[in-house]
């Protein structure tokens, strides 16, 4: 007998405005701190806090200025996105196209119709929408002037947000995100939730400051939508991965368990409805003061999220030891090395395995239905002059994680929504802003230094997947 996916399973891809969009400056949108990420030496520290970039300066290369240009491509992405047979496209909403300063009291015109069209684009094909409403845009007016994240008044501009999409796309979007990789707060807090820090400030204290603004705004975005349209489904993502400890000595397990923690804080007061002692007890270890009211902790307790999403692209590795040393490449969440597995040409590790452990983790802590919003390889593609690319090691990798994800289904009883796969069509990078690092099914044009036409064309994996989706997982 076959093994297939349970019937309405939402198969699809999925982008980010900042890395796919471009048209940085066209029709209203204001400047975001996505759009000030350079590519080159300097990137890490910038979406770290540690150097200010607030603006565009010479000598330097945005690529989320023009990125791919889906701006002006979008029926055309979308109609390859419907001739694969995608269930479901996963896509953010550019918060500067709908509100170009942050804190304006009406919306910009332009930037709702153009998501509005997109949309319904998709309804053309049979596409769900899957929508995030934050991934990691902040617009740079609000970081100026308010210090983004770490002020309390985001609180009421992120509601204005939501109260319009809710709103305006009522009947066309069902399914919510409402921060992405909200973990990367506590790795990348400039990219993650607009914070620069000045010498001597305490980074912890506004970390966790911020995540807890951002954790009441999703809480207040979940009320939101449950009240607009009974409908709409509201869910949390986290960059995901299981901690392994580097040995049985129970220093490393102790470490796993500390890191994973670390990784799942965010989601345990999302799913769960409250603050866990592990995190108030290392307040008190840190000296930490949050700042939250009563009516705060309410609404954390009374608006949970409807499920759970998450990115995996690899399990990582804990060790108690200070002299283990050795890190993997590439990635903001390095971690050790791990020597049983193979890694990618940016030194990624390869897991499948690790995402069936993955979703049975999440599974047991939050007994609420997931979601695979990210997963990919990251790769160099060598397109022959038609721009065809045979990327067998694209289709060997996501066969080996769908095979895991159906065995976490059929054999160990999780329940999954859906699975969109990361960059269905190349865009930037967004930890390296390269484009050489090419995700998609869909070949694009285009160079790390912004050179060439654009065109698009479709790589081998396009093929595959598209039979994959027909036979809803039985064809890998």
């Amino acid at each position: 007998m076959t093994k297939r996916f349970p019937d309405g399973f939402l198969w699809g891809g999925a982008t980010a405005a900042n890395q796919c969009e471009g048209a940085y400056n066209v029709d209203g949108r204001g400047l975001a701190n996505v759009d000030v990420v350079p590519i080159g030496e300097d990137r890490f520290s910038i979406i770290t806090g540690k150097k200010k970039m607030f603006d565009f300066e010479d000598g330097y290369f945005y690529p989320a200025q023009e990125a791919i240009d889906m701006y002006h491509h979008f029926k055309e992405d979308i109609a390859l996105f419907g001739e694969m047979g995608f269930k479901t496209y996963r896509l953010s909403i550019a918060w500067t196209r709908i509100f170009p300063n942050g804190d304006e009291l009406e919306p910009n015109e332009a930037g709702l119709k153009f998501y509005e069209e997109l949309f319904k684009e998709c309804h053309k094909y049979g596409i769900e929408p899957l929508v995030t409403i934050t991934h990691f845009d902040c617009p740079m007016h609000l970081i100026k002037e308010y210090g983004g994240w770490r002020n309390r008044k985001m609180l009421e501009f992120y509601e204005r947000l939501c109260r319009t999409l809710f709103t305006r796309y009522k009947g066309l979007v069902k399914y919510w995100l409402t921060f992405n990789e909200i973990n990367m707060i506590l790795h990348a807090p400039f990219m993650g939730a607009g914070l620069y820090f000045e010498e001597g400030e305490n980074e912890e204290q506004i970390k966790y400051q911020a995540a807890h603004h951002e954790l009441v705004a999703s809480s207040i975005a979940t009320k939101l939508a449950h009240e607009i349209d009974p409908e709409n489904k509201v869910g949390c993502m986290l960059a995901a991965g299981q901690y392994y400890p580097h040995t049985p000595h129970p220093r490393d397990v102790w470490e796993g368990l500390q890191l994973d923690r670390e990784n799942y804080f965010f989601i345990d007061v999302q799913a769960r409805g409250e603050y866990p002692n592990y995190a108030k007890k290392m307040w008190e270890r840190k000296g930490l003061t949050i700042e939250m009211t009563e009516e705060d902790l309410e609404l954390l307790r009374e608006h949970t999220v409807d499920f759970v999403s998450f990115s995996y692209y690899a399990s990582r590795v804990a060790s108690g030891d200070p002299e283990v040393q050795e890190k993997t490449a590439g990635n903001v969440f390095a971690s050790i090395k791990n020597p049983y597995l193979d890694s990618s040409e940016w030194g990624w590790q390869i897991d499948p395995l690790g995402l069936r452990i993955t979703l049975n983790a999440i599974w047991d802590r939050y007994q609420k239905p997931m979601f695979i919003v990210e997963n990919g390889l990251g790769a160099v593609d060598e397109p022959d002059e038609n721009g065809y690319v045979a990327d067998d090691y694209r289709i060997d990798y996501l066969a080996a994680h769908i095979k895991a994800m159906r065995d976490a289904i059929l054999e160990d009883g999780v329940e999954l929504l859906g699975y969109t796969t990361w960059g269905c069509i190349d865009l930037v990078s967004a930890s390296t802003g390269e484009m050489k690092k090419r995700y998609g099914f869909i070949y694009v044009d285009r160079d790390n230094d912004g050179n060439g036409t654009s065109k698009r064309s479709k790589k081998k994996s396009f093929d595959w997947y598209k039979e994959v989706i027909a036979s809803n997982g039985g064809i890998l």
